[in-house]
């Protein structure tokens, strides 16, 4: 919402609110632009800033020709497409700089399932005019708006729409609304949830499997320099490989490999390149229900602050029951997906960091995980070994995540066996002939 609070001939108070309506994506260190169309400058703002203060354009330009008494030393930002930031957490109670309800966030802005209160943004700004504006009921909106963040999704924004004056809490902290001089509405929809290189990817185990099919080759993108194959299948994994770095797990998936008689590819597959992994493991299976075990990895260099993740099920969503470790809940408006953050305190997703011993011992992930409950009471059909019991999409912190192109399935009885695509059917025959035998 683009909100004037107050007018007068050559200037007027503003204040911008950027809300999240969208239950599961974030905007992280957003930035927001837009274009004035009538020469306008900002002069001081509250609760967020611009990217670059420069007023050289006022000085040398019209306004500093009209304004000629002006001290435009402190004004703030004299571009015609300004880029605005927000305020780091501690310029909250700053009586120059903070004091705006919902300001100083450090450009984050969560889902409102995950808390409404950090769902919103917002700021004030002092916006002086020009000839021939000079009028306080004259008030033009700037437009071309677009606002992005950091690991984020894209949005395209509409025009301002001109809507009844919003109401507004007084600033004197009165129990009286106050209404605006004017409002406006701009509206950005996302326009794709997965990015055209994911940032996140998805491994898949179970209790009846011993082997971990994990994120496919290349899932985050490739350098084409590297001497790997970026598309040889990525290499079937046991468990304890999950908890190292992609670069300690050659030996492992040798080791593996040869235990099993499999012939591995020449050149080895490439990593997958994720800063972010979530291993979705099949934990147990009985008659009345089953359990899965959900663990995310940070493998990069930065920490996630209140990280959230959402899981697909599409025909085990009905029997969810119960998130031990997380927050967790059916997502509002949806069927089929269930809502993850972490629990109070719990909810910082450490960065990667060095073993205990720096010269010997693999760098080590930072780690959050839950074991999520299901009933199968009312379910007809439900095959949760045979698939129904793994995701089909899975989402952290708003973007969608690559998923392994198979899945580790059991056929009847106690015979085990993993699911591979069609070019890997004569490895899946060899290995279940091998068994009968």
């Amino acid at each position: 919402m683009y909100d004037v609070l107050s007018a007068q001939e050559t200037e007027y108070m503003s204040q911008v609110t950027i809300s999240n309506h969208n239950p599961l994506s974030r905007l992280d260190y957003w930035r927001l632009s837009w274009d004035w169309m009538r020469d306008e400058f900002i002069y001081s703002m509250k609760g967020a800033y611009p990217s670059v203060i420069d007023t050289n354009t006022c000085i040398f330009g019209r306004q500093g020709e009209f304004y000629k008494q002006l001290d435009f030393s402190k004004a703030l930002n004299c571009e015609r497409r300004p880029t605005i930031i927000d305020l780091p957490l501690d310029k909250t109670n700053d009586t120059q700089l903070g004091l705006v309800p919902f300001c100083c966030r450090n450009g984050t802005l969560l889902p409102p399932s995950m808390d409404p209160s950090k769902s919103i943004s917002a700021f004030t700004m002092q916006v002086f005019k020009m000839p021939p504006d000079l009028n306080r009921s004259l008030l033009v909106p700037p437009q071309n708006w677009r606002i992005n963040g950091t690991m984020s999704p894209d949005y395209q924004c509409g025009p301002p729409v001109r809507v009844s004056p919003s109401r507004l809490p007084n600033p004197s902290g009165l129990s009286a609304d106050s209404t605006a001089v004017a409002s406006w509405q701009v509206v950005c929809n996302m326009t794709r949830t997965k990015p055209d290189i994911p940032k996140c990817c998805v491994s898949f185990s179970s209790f009846f499997n011993k082997s971990v099919v994990p994120c496919s080759t290349c899932a985050c993108g490739c350098n084409t320099a590297n001497t790997c194959s970026t598309t040889a299948p990525a290499l079937l994994l046991p468990s304890e490989a999950l908890l190292v770095p992609f670069e300690n797990r050659t030996k492992m998936a040798n080791d593996f490999a040869k235990d099993n008689d499999w012939t591995l590819p020449d050149p080895l597959p490439c990593a997958d390149n994720c800063g972010v992994s979530i291993n979705w493991h099949l934990l147990s299976d009985f008659k009345g229900g089953w359990t899965a075990r959900m663990t995310i990895f940070n493998w990069g260099e930065t920490s996630f602050a209140d990280w959230f993740a959402a899981v697909e099920l599409d025909k085990a969503m009905t029997g969810f029951e119960d998130v031990f470790s997380f927050n967790g809940s059916r997502l509002t408006g949806s069927n089929n997906t269930i809502f993850l953050h972490g629990l109070p305190g719990l909810n910082f997703l450490v960065a990667e960091t060095n073993g205990r011993n720096p010269k010997k011992d693999p760098r080590v992930p930072g780690t959050q995980q839950s074991v999520i409950s299901f009933t199968k009471k009312n379910i007809d059909g439900l095959n949760v070994a045979k698939g129904d019991g793994f995701p089909s999409k899975v989402y952290f912190n708003g973007l969608e995540c690559s998923l392994p192109p198979v899945l580790p399935i059991t056929s009847h009885g106690p015979k085990t066996t993993v699911a591979f695509g069609s070019s890997l059917f004569t490895l899946v025959l060899l290995l279940f002939l091998q068994y009968l035998i």
